[in-house]
């Protein structure tokens, strides 16, 4: 399933294009800070803080728009034993999909609590509320596991796009 960006609906190519903006933030806040620090003694202390956040949000959005595509990290030795055999491999993937919504359920619920928590606390230099740090797993959770159950609704097929590899 591994589709050209061309192919990709407007949540990818708008994940595609947060995760892009996210990065040219970090890479140009890093750089001046390092151009300061060892240029001119000082640097910007909201740098390293800004960087943080924002690929804490980078991983996020990337993860929630690698699932639709088949490209987290999958183990299809199961999958491929099961290829001749339609209702093992059914039940398999109900399994599978089970499994995704089980974990998305745990970080969802841990991230909601780590989010009611910072909405208290602020980040000591940018002064943002620190529940931006857990938001991210929340909403990537939730999205994942909206997909992941859509799935087993309509009970799409398990392609994961690695039929000529076996792990």
């Amino acid at each position: 399933m591994n589709h050209a960006p061309e192919d990709s609906g407007l949540a990818q190519r708008l994940a595609h294009r947060a995760m892009a903006v996210c990065l040219g933030v970090m890479a140009l806040a890093v750089f001046v800070n390092v151009v300061l620090r060892y240029g001119f003694g000082s640097g910007i202390a909201a740098s390293e803080e800004l960087s943080r956040l924002l690929f804490v949000w980078m991983v996020f959005i990337g993860a929630a728009a690698s699932y639709p595509r088949g490209e987290h990290m999958a183990f299809t030795s199961l999958v491929a034993a099961l290829a001749g055999r339609p209702r093992a491999l059914l039940a398999a993937t109900l399994a599978i999909r089970a499994l995704v919504l089980l974990a998305c359920a745990l970080l969802a619920w841990g991230a909601w609590q780590q989010v009611q928590v910072g909405w208290s606390s602020r980040s000591v230099v940018l002064g943002y509320p620190t529940a931006l740090l857990p938001l991210p797993a929340l909403l990537c959770a939730l999205a994942i596991g909206a997909m992941a159950l859509a799935e087993i609704v309509r009970r799409t097929p398990l392609d994961l796009g690695h039929a000529h590899e076996v792990e």
